[in-house]
């Protein structure tokens, strides 16, 4: 996910409790997460706040089970206890194809955002395929897609996300560092792993963009470049990270404060970090406007 983003329901509250269930069953838990299936209201909501640039985001689930440290939408949950235990959790939207498929809104044309408060690709979603069954719902539709994940599980998908005219996948990748990762985002793919994943998604032919947000602290900010133009991908954003201002889930910001001063990890090692990589990479985007809908 990238940087504060708000979307509204188009009709109602998306959390009502679930009354069926998908043909594939859903676990009680898979890993640290619970599981939940809930009915939503609407499964596109018009994008707003960060996002504001896109028609529609879409959530195919609620909550998040790589729980990273720092990930502002853990505030959207309403309820502190789900706050409290972000990455804990996961609610399947059990309902979301069907709600798509009847959904008589006409979407050809218009931009939607996949996901601004979760990542579409959960590990659940390796046995669900949900976010499969929506691409071959939205591809008879023919939106302009954008798909922001940190999920090397993207590329199962690469033979659906090929027939949309107007695509581009971005792949979050926050640092170079393993060590900074299993601190800030524990239950994460590992690095290597996006970094080749986002380099066979390319390598089928799909557009390509690789978030650094936020950038997390770097050992080897020249390393780093490199390894990113490596890839193949020329679409790049960075955004700072603010481990005095940030907020944190469940009591994260003294292990934040650490592992930043230990790396001494300030606005001007961020510009300094920033300048490097825009030496090799010079049309590297900063902010929001990399964002925009293709």
């Amino acid at each position: 996910m990238a940087g504060a983003a708000h979307s509204l329901p188009l009709f109602g509250s998306e959390d009502e409790p679930d009354a069926r269930s998908r043909s594939t069953a859903v676990p009680e838990r898979m890993g640290r997460a619970r599981i939940e299936q809930i009915v939503a209201s609407s499964i596109l909501t018009r994008a707003s706040g960060f996002m504001d640039a896109y028609d529609f985001t879409l959530n195919p689930y609620s909550g998040c089970a790589f729980g990273c440290t720092y990930c502002y939408a853990a505030f959207f949950a309403r309820e502190a206890e789900l706050r409290d235990t972000w990455g804990d959790w996961v609610k399947v939207k059990s309902n979301a194809v069907d709600k798509l498929r009847r959904m008589r809104t006409d979407i050809r044309g218009k931009t939607i955002y996949m996901s601004s408060v979760t990542d579409p690709y959960q590990p659940i979603e390796r046995r669900l395929e949900l976010v499969r069954e929506l691409l071959h719902v939205l591809v008879e539709r023919q939106p302009r897609l954008v798909v922001q994940t940190r999920s090397p599980l993207v590329t199962r998908d690469v033979d659906v996300l090929g027939r949309f005219d107007v695509k581009r996948i971005n792949m979050t990748v926050t640092t170079d560092s393993e060590a900074v990762r299993k601190a800030f985002e524990p239950s994460c793919p590992g690095l290597k792993q996006r970094l080749d994943a986002i380099t066979a998604v390319r390598e089928a032919g799909i557009p390509t963009s690789i978030t650094m947000t936020p950038l997390l602290p770097l050992e080897d900010a020249e390393a780093f470049a490199d390894a990113l133009v490596a890839t193949g991908v020329r679409h790049f954003v960075v955004q700072p990270f603010h481990a005095e201002r940030g907020k944190f889930v469940a009591g994260t910001r003294d292990e934040a404060r650490r592992i930043t001063a230990e790396l001494g990890w300030d606005d001007a090692a961020y510009r300094r970090a920033v300048a490097i990589i825009r030496d090799r990479i010079p049309d590297l985007q900063e902010g929001r406007e990399g964002f925009a809908p293709e």
